[in-house]
C-alpha cells in the first residue's frame, strides 16, 4: 500500500522517541529564541535541529523542504532589503537598488525564524507516524474530531501529490503533452486542476462516510490494539526541553523588570 504521509519508519533511534517529546521539542525550539531575542539562539536551534535530523537519518528528506522555503526567504529579504519603513542606512548597492542595513537585519529575523520553524517541524513530521501521534493524543483525553483534523494535515500534502501525479499518467496516456518548454508545462497544467480538486472532494467525502460507518462519532471508550514502548530518553528530555522554556520565560521577566 502506497503511504500516503512523509513518515519513514528507518529504524533510528530518532524514530523511537515519543510524539509528546518532539512536540515538547518544537515549543522549545520556537518559544526559547522568540523570549531571548537574540539572533544567536535562533542558529543554534537551526545547527541542533539540522543535528538531530542527521543522527535520524533523515536529513536529505528535508533538504527538499528547505529549499523550497528559500524561495519565500529570498523575496522577505528583497522586499524588507529595499522597502522597510525603518530603513536608514545604506549596506550596499547593486546598479540602482540599495539594500539597507535595518531592512535587511529585520529580513534576517524572520528568515531565521521561518528556518527554525520548519527544521524543528520537520523532525516531527519526518520522524513521528501520523496515525501514532493521533493515538497517543487521544488516550490524553483529546477529542476524536481533533486527531481526525491533525491526521489530515499531515497527509494532504502528499496525498496531493500521489493524485497530481496519478492524473498526471493518466493525462500523459491520453496523449497530453506534458513535458518540454515552460510554456507548453503551463498549458498541460491547467487542465489538471479540475481532476486534481474534484478527485479530493470525492476523497473527503468517501472518508467521511467510512468514518461513520466505523463508528467514529459513538461516545464509548475506545480501547486499543497495544501500548507504545516508551524511549529511555523520552523523560530527561522533556524535562530539559521544559527546563529551557522555564529558564528563557523567567529571563524575559527579569529583562522587563
Amino acid at each position: 500500500m502506497k503511504s500516503i504521509s512523509l513518515y519513514v519508519d528507518n529504524g533510528s533511534w530518532l524514530c523511537k522517541v515519543h510524539p509528546f517529546t518532539k512536540l515538547a521539542y518544537i515549543a522549545t525550539a520556537i518559544s526559547v529564541p522568540l523570549l531571548v531575542g537574540k539572533l544567536s539562539f535562533f542558529a543554534i536551534f537551526i545547527a541542533l535541529s539540522l543535528a538531530v535530523l542527521a543522527s535520524g537519518r533523515l536529513l536529505k528528506r528535508v533538504v527538499p523542504l528547505v529549499a523550497f522555503s528559500f524561495t519565500i526567504l529570498i523575496t522577505i529579504f528583497l522586499i524588507h532589503g529595499l522597502f522597510n519603513q525603518s530603513n536608514r542606512n545604506i549596506l550596499f548597492s547593486i546598479g540602482p537598488l540599495h539594500f539597507y542595513r535595518e531592512g535587511l537585519l529585520y529580513a534576517l529575523h524572520i528568515g531565521c525564524n521561518v528556518l527554525n520553524m520548519l527544521l524543528s517541524f520537520a523532525i516531527l513530521v519526518l520522524s513521528a507516524k501520523p496515525s501514532e501521534l493521533v493515538e497517543e493524543l487521544e488516550k490524553r483525553g483529546f477529542s476524536r474530531r481533533m486527531g481526525y483534523i491533525i491526521t489530515s494535515v499531515f497527509q494532504i500534502v502528499p496525498q496531493m501529490t500521489g493524485t497530481m501525479n496519478t492524473i498526471t499518467d493518466a493525462q500523459r496516456s491520453r496523449g497530453l503533452e506534458t513535458e518540454g518548454s515552460l510554456l507548453t508545462r503551463a498549458k498541460a497544467f491547467l487542465p489538471l486542476i479540475s481532476p486534481v480538486v474534484m478527485s479530493s472532494l470525492i476523497n473527503t467525502r468517501e472518508r467521511a462516510v467510512a468514518l461513520e460507518v466505523r463508528g467514529f462519532a459513538a461516545k464509548q471508550k475506545k480501547t486499543y490494539l497495544a501500548d507504545r514502548t516508551p524511549h529511555r530518553g523520552d523523560t530527561p528530555i522533556t524535562v530539559v526541553l521544559l527546563a529551557m522554556i522555564a529558564a528563557a520565560l523567567l529571563w524575559r521577566i527579569v529583562q522587563c523588570l
